[in-house]
């Protein structure tokens, strides 16, 4: 017979307010859809008002509205006599330095919801003729097919930080490492689980999307393609063993080791010329993608200054008309209504402060330590990951992860994404580190510069590096050489 007990136990759990959520989707959106999101949030909450340069309130005449400790509680009563879930009116005065956000917040990737409908969030996908027209880009098809894949919230939330980490031609950028590291080590990911995360990313269309390189890309099509498809197995092995023989044109030594005739080689090539190198590129591109930046930098008088393109946010505020009408103790339910619209309006303002002054922190931060950049090109470029600008500016990993993706500065250079100022290091004979970007700009200057009758091969390049204090192995530069789509220099000879 089983005995029914009362047992109290005490334990920690992270719940994710409305407010944080918010907070949030505000701080990873592009500047586009953060004005979209302005003028939405204005268009519902009648205690929100866009700021007229040419009307101004007669608010000199008027008190401020101040924060009411008596309007939240009374807001809250009402809420808690309805039986609706209530934070704690303390909670609500002030944002934290940090937002409690850097975690699992699987509410936020919109996950498919179970019961009448689909789960509607504040900035939610507006349907299949938006996803469908012109404008849509890869990244949100993918995250279309992700909101409908039958995944679990977990693996969710590690398919969308993979989805996330996808280019515009459809490669997977990140490694496996790299893809952990986005999520807070908490949430416990392993290799084995975001392994799985890829490949069911790997399965959206267009086939061959999320590949990690171009073999993988290549082979991920053929296995879309139909069992009977003629010469689909020769195909797949050719891709997965010759790539580079079939890369460099060298047909007699593809006979050779495949052991096929001619004609039938000729069929196998002409199969894998007819698969698409880059899955991505023909998503989206009806619409031309304007960037307009988020952060300007500019020289004056020798000092680099860095300011945030207010131009580009509209100016929002609390309507104190409105706010005046509010009593304290008035529990009329048009009175809550407007209490809520407010204490909403307020937490809105200060997450859109919290955005930008993070922002702003992590641009400043990036102009200082890239200086050299500014001042000398790519090849001044220092090494620089997200740690050490978290730290720097006492935020998360993963809050500079979302803040600088699909965030721009405009500089006397021209227009970079924030990620474009973060790469690894190599190790100098002097017992410094230069940055990978650093190294490619001196690759792509020295083939630039090379004797055509005699292009510099990659342990040449080697050697050159070394006389500038790099240390650097052949294959790494073969690997820099290929990511700048810079020909092997048998390639460059016979091309010339």
């Amino acid at each position: 017979m089983m005995r029914q007990t009362v047992s109290a136990r005490l334990g920690q759990n992270l719940a994710f307010t409305p407010q944080l959520q918010q907070a949030i989707r505000l701080m990873q959106l592009s500047t586009l859809e953060l004005k979209q999101a302005v003028m939405q949030t204005v268009e519902s909450n009648p205690m929100l008002e866009l700021e007229e340069n040419d009307h101004i309130d007669d608010e000199d005449d008027q008190p401020p509205i101040e924060d009411d400790p008596d309007l939240f509680e009374d807001s809250a009563e009402s809420r808690a006599a309805n039986g609706e879930a209530v934070d704690d009116p303390s909670d609500m005065t002030d944002i934290p330095d940090e937002l409690a956000v850097d975690v699992s917040w699987e509410d936020i990737y919109e996950p498919a919801a179970s019961g009448a409908g689909p789960a509607r969030t504040e900035f939610a996908d507006s349907g299949f003729e938006e996803r469908n027209g012109a404008g849509t880009s890869l990244r949100e098809d993918l995250l279309w097919q992700l909101n409908l894949a039958p995944l679990s919230d977990r693996m969710r939330l590690a398919a969308f930080v993979v989805v996330d980490s996808i280019d515009e031609d459809g490669m997977l950028l990140a490694s496996i490492d790299d893809l952990l590291a986005a999520l807070d080590a908490e949430l416990g990911f392993d290799a084995a689980e975001m392994e799985a995360a890829v490949q069911a990313v790997q399965r959206f269309d267009p086939p061959g999307v999320g590949a990690r390189d171009l073999s993988e890309c290549l082979l991920l099509q053929l296995q879309r393609l139909p069992a009977t498809t003629p010469w689909r197995a020769e195909a797949s092995k050719l891709v997965r063993r010759y790539l580079p023989l079939l890369a460099g044109r060298d047909d007699s030594a593809l006979l050779r080791r495949t052991r096929l005739s001619r004609a039938d080689l000729d069929q196998v090539m002409g199969l894998i010329r007819s698969l698409n190198p880059r899955p991505g590129a023909a998503v989206g591109d009806a619409e031309v993608d304007y960037v307009e930046p988020d952060v300007i930098v500019r020289n004056v008088d020798g000092r680099w200054t860095v300011e945030l393109n207010h131009e580009l946010t509209p100016k929002v505020r609390v309507h104190q008309q409105y706010a005046r009408y509010i009593k304290p103790n008035d529990t009329s339910a048009d009175n809550v209504f407007l209490k809520d619209n407010l204490q909403d309006a307020k937490w809105f303002l200060k997450n859109l402060e919290y955005r930008n002054e993070t922002l702003l922190k992590v641009a400043a931060n990036i102009v200082e330590r890239q200086r050299g950049f500014f001042e000398h090109g790519e090849e001044g470029m220092r090494p620089l990951v997200l740690a050490d600008v978290a730290a720097a500016v006492d935020r998360h990993e993963s809050t500079i992860s979302r803040v600088t993706t699909r965030k721009y500065m405009a500089t006397p250079r021209g227009v970079f994404e924030l990620k474009y100022f973060f790469s690894s290091h190599v190790g100098t004979t002097a017992g410094g580190e230069v940055s990978s970007t650093a190294i490619r700009a001196l690759i792509k200057k020295l083939t630039a510069e090379e004797d055509p009758r005699k292009p510099l091969s990659d342990i040449a390049i080697v050697a050159l590096l070394k006389e500038r204090g790099i240390r650097v192995a052949r294959r790494t530069v073969a690997k820099y050489r290929d990511a700048l789509a810079i020909p092997s220099s048998n390639q460059r000879k016979r091309v010339i």
